[in-house]
C-alpha cells in the first residue's frame, strides 16, 4: 500500500487487487466486490481518524488485523440473489453458493436488492442484512401539525409524554441474573480450553438475549410514536457524558436513550412525522405553565410552582417543556400569535396512565393507550 496519503486512495488500491490475486492466490476464492468493500472499510477508518485528528483528538494508527478479526463481509451491485428453491428461501452468494436462510418478512414487490451484508455474531449465528431500493417515498410532513407530543425519558419509568402516558422500563432482571450465572461459570473454566470456549458462547448468547429484548422494546415504542403523532419532541441527552457520572451508570447504559432517539428519528422520517431534539437543560426545573425555575433534588417527584401554583408530576412537567422547546425550535404554532399548542393544553391536574413495558406488545400496539390493571 502506498504510504503517501496524497497518492493512496481507495480507488487506486482497488485497482491493485487483480495483480494482488496473482501473488496471493487465496484471494481468488473471494468475490471481487467483497474485496473492494474491504478496501473501502480501510479507507473509511482512515478518514474517520483524520476527522478526529483535525478536531484536536489524540488518535493512534491503524493496526494490522489478522485472521479471525473481521466477522462480516459485504456484497454490492452483483454476486448475490435471494430465491426460493423447493419452497425454501435461499441466498445465493458468489464464490460460496446457495445458503438456506429464514427470511423474517417478504420483500416488497417493487424492491431491488442493491447489496448484502453477512455477519457472524459472537453467539456463532450468521445473519444477512439485505439492502433494498424501493419506489416508496415518505409522506410529506404536515405544515401545521395538530397531534403533537413531548417525551421525557427516565429510568424507573422509561418515557413520560404530554398525552398522558408513562411507559415503564423493560424488565430484564431475569436475563441479567442468567448472564451473571454464566459469567461465574466462565470464570472457573481454564482459559483457552474447549470448555472455556463453549462457555464463552453461552455468555454471548445471554448478552444477545438482553440486547434483542431491549431493542425489540425500543423498536416498538419508537414506531408507535412515529405513526401516532404529527410531531415528536425529545431530549437531546449527552449519553456519553451521563455514563461518566459517578453513580447509576449501569442503569443509564441499559436505558439506551441514544438508541431510542436514533430509532425514533429515522422512523419519523419514514412516516412523514416532524422530529425535533431539544436541549434538556432546565426542563425539570422550569415550570411548564409560567416558566419560573425552581430547584428540586432528584428524590422530589412532584413539581409545585411557587409562582403560579401549577402542580404536576415532575416528569410530566419536563415533557411539556420538551414539547414547548420543540415547537419553538421548528417555529410551529396553532395559527394564533398569542398561543402555541403547549400553552393552550397544559393541564391543571395530572392523570398519567402507567403502561408496563411488556404491554408494548406489537408495533403500533393500541395497548399503549390502555391502562393495565394494577399499574396505576
Amino acid at each position: 500500500m502506498n504510504r503517501n496519503d496524497d497518492i493512496s486512495s481507495s480507488f487506486s488500491e482497488q485497482n491493485r487487487l487483480p495483480d494482488l490475486k496473482q501473488w496471493w492466490t487465496d484471494l481468488q476464492q473471494v468475490n471481487s466486490k467483497v474485496l473492494q468493500k474491504v478496501v473501502d472499510r480501510l479507507y473509511t477508518a482512515r478518514s474517520n481518524l483524520k476527522k478526529k485528528k483535525d478536531k484536536g483528538h489524540d488518535v493512534g494508527k491503524l493496526k494490522w488485523k489478522g485472521n479471525g478479526y473481521y466477522h462480516s463481509f459485504e456484497y454490492n451491485q452483483s454476486g448475490f440473489e435471494l430465491k426460493k428453491t423447493s419452497g425454501r428461501d435461499r441466498l445465493y452468494l458468489n464464490k460460496i453458493g446457495n445458503v438456506p436462510v429464514v427470511a423474517h418478512r417478504e420483500l416488497p414487490d417493487d424492491a431491488t436488492m442493491k447489496g448484502v451484508v453477512v455477519k457472524r455474531e459472537t453467539t456463532g449465528r450468521w445473519y444477512a442484512s439485505l439492502q433494498l431500493e424501493t419506489n416508496e417515498s415518505a409522506p410529506p410532513k404536515p405544515d401545521e401539525p395538530e397531534n403533537v407530543v413531548g417525551i421525557d425519558v427516565g429510568i424507573l419509568k422509561y418515557a413520560h409524554d404530554t398525552d398522558g402516558h408513562a411507559v415503564g422500563s423493560v424488565d430484564l432482571s431475569a436475563e441479567e441474573e442468567r448472564l451473571e450465572h454464566e459469567q461465574r461459570v466462565l470464570s472457573r473454566k481454564e482459559h483457552g480450553s474447549n470448555n472455556h470456549r463453549e462457555q464463552q458462547q453461552k455468555v454471548a448468547r445471554r448478552y444477545a438475549d438482553i440486547k434483542r429484548k431491549r431493542r425489540d422494546f425500543l423498536h416498538k415504542l419508537s414506531t408507535w410514536y412515529a405513526k401516532t403523532y404529527d410531531l415528536v419532541a425529545v431530549e437531546k441527552l449527552d449519553a456519553k457524558g451521563l455514563l461518566e457520572l459517578p453513580s447509576n451508570s449501569h442503569n443509564r447504559a441499559s436505558a439506551a436513550w441514544a438508541t431510542f432517539r436514533k430509532l425514533l428519528k429515522w422512523k419519523c422520517e419514514r412516516e412523514g412525522t416532524h422530529f425535533v431534539a431539544v436541549e434538556p437543560a432546565g426542563t425539570t426545573k422550569e415550570c411548564a405553565r409560567c416558566g419560573v425555575s425552581t430547584d428540586k433534588p432528584l428524590w422530589v417527584r412532584e413539581h409545585s410552582c411557587p409562582a403560579c401554583g401549577f402542580e404536576a408530576d415532575r416528569d410530566e412537567n419536563a415533557a411539556w417543556n420538551v414539547l414547548q422547546r420543540g415547537l419553538d425550535k421548528l417555529n410551529i404554532g396553532t395559527g394564533s400569535a398569542e398561543s402555541t399548542p403547549a400553552e393552550t393544553v397544559v393541564p391543571t391536574a395530572t392523570a398519567f396512565q402507567l403502561v408496563a413495558a411488556n404491554h408494548v406488545a406489537e408495533t403500533g400496539s393500541p395497548t399503549l393507550k390502555r391502562e393495565p390493571s394494577g399499574e396505576r
